[in-house]
């Protein structure tokens, strides 16, 4: 199993570094050198994501930007964007691929190309239609690679209608570089196998038996595969929390298991979309993601009826935190400890749960260790450990 870094370029601002001018830019300066110990460390793929207005929870605005500068600094990681917001609203299909096309080349070809459908305060922002975002993430990955592939391409459909076009540059990977498409649905993760791409998969702090449900909605739709590109990227790759300490009392100091929490509970209140979608997902309970469940709320939901007890521990801490409770950092570290999903504590500790991404059929898996207000020196110690001591043993 590969491993790579997921980054959102994200930090929560600490409450003594509210309005200094240089916090973004020391966010980007500690990814590059993130990436830099990555790429030295055996780390398979760097991936970035994009989105907008989303401060705190993620930097990432310009992500072939970021990607561009950071193929200045590496040799041999990998370079992912692991959502492309594929709406054309957002960003058209030619935009697409000259973008990624420039980014494999000035890389020597090491780009590996992500779409996603985006939602929430991102449709509001770029005026998506809702109904048809799926359509168009689907047409976005039939019309890349032919650009990327034909001497001239042209198309015509509902969404777009482009006369014959030259699109360059022309990526150095030959035929093209690998297609993802970001999946966090049942849905979308048999789509992404249904057009022979590999699939980015989001779960959060689910269960391995809920993972293991999309993933055979992946397989099923790669039986029934017509693929988009020249080839089919059979893939599986999942997101996931990650801290690897030295010892797991190094693992509570860090505080990791806390910006878990951070990160859960800032997510739906940074795209306006319902917190409950992500709490019923923790249940295990796997909903389609109708334009309706993705949509931005009219105003911010009010939490005044948080369930402090939840029977659900990582709920009850969830909702404890948006409460405004001060939490026990030892009583969040047991609660993720327990998760099988969630890569927290001591090498050994780590390893067994890498482990068990593997038995469900993962083939590499996103490792997100900046998250929340976890210090800059815990992740490169993270990333350090990582890929000395558990890269070597995944060989």
């Amino acid at each position: 199993m590969i491993l790579d870094i997921f980054s959102e370029l994200q930090r929560a601002i600490p409450k003594d570094q509210v309005g200094d001018a240089d916090f973004e830019g020391r966010v980007l300066r500690d990814a590059i050198e993130q990436a830099k110990l990555a790429d030295e460390l055996g780390f398979g793929c760097w991936w970035t994501v994009e989105h907008h207005g989303a401060k705190e929870f993620s930097y990432s605005s310009s992500p072939e930007m970021m990607l561009a500068v950071l193929s200045q600094h590496t040799e041999r990681i990998h370079l992912g964007h692991s959502g492309v917001l594929a709406p054309f609203a957002i960003n058209h299909p030619i935009r697409i691929a000259e973008r990624a096309a420039f980014l494999d080349q000035v890389s020597g070809g090491r780009l590996e190309l992500g779409l996603a459908r985006s939602g929430g305060t991102e449709w509001e922002t770029f005026e998506v239609d809702p109904d048809s975002s799926r359509e168009q993430l689907r047409e976005a990955m039939q019309m890349i690679p032919a650009m990327w592939t034909q001497d001239e391409f042209e198309w015509d459909s509902e969404f777009a209608t482009i006369p014959k076009r030259n699109v360059v540059p022309k990526p150095v990977q030959s035929p093209h570089p690998p297609l993802w498409q970001t999946s966090t649905s049942p849905e979308s993760f048999y789509m992404a196998g249904s057009m022979g791409v590999g699939v980015l998969g989001t779960t959060l702090v689910s269960p391995l038996s809920t993972l293991a449900t999309l993933l055979s909605e992946y397989d099923r739709g790669l039986a029934e595969a017509n693929p988009v590109g020249s080839f089919v990227n059979a893939q599986r790759s999942v997101f996931t929390f990650m801290h690897c300490a030295e010892t797991r009392e190094d693992a509570i100091s860090s505080g990791a298991a806390e910006a878990i929490l951070w990160f859960i509970n800032a997510a739906p209140a940074v795209f306006h979309v319902p917190r409950n979608t992500w709490i019923d997902a923790i249940r295990g309970d796997l909903k389609d993601s109708a334009p309706s469940s993705d949509t931005a709320l009219a105003a911010p939901e009010v939490y005044d009826d948080l369930d402090l007890n939840d029977p659900v521990p990582v709920i009850a801490l969830l909702n404890r935190q948006l409460a405004g409770e001060q939490l026990d950092p030892v009583e969040v570290f047991e609660v993720m400890e327990a998760i099988e999903s969630v890569i927290i504590g001591d090498p050994d500790a780590c390893e067994k749960k890498l482990r068990g991404y593997a038995d469900v059929g993962c083939d590499r898996l996103m490792c997100l260790m900046q998250m929340g207000g976890v210090s800059q020196e815990s992740v490169l110690k993270s990333i350090q450990l990582t890929g000395e001591l558990l890269i070597p043993r995944l060989l």
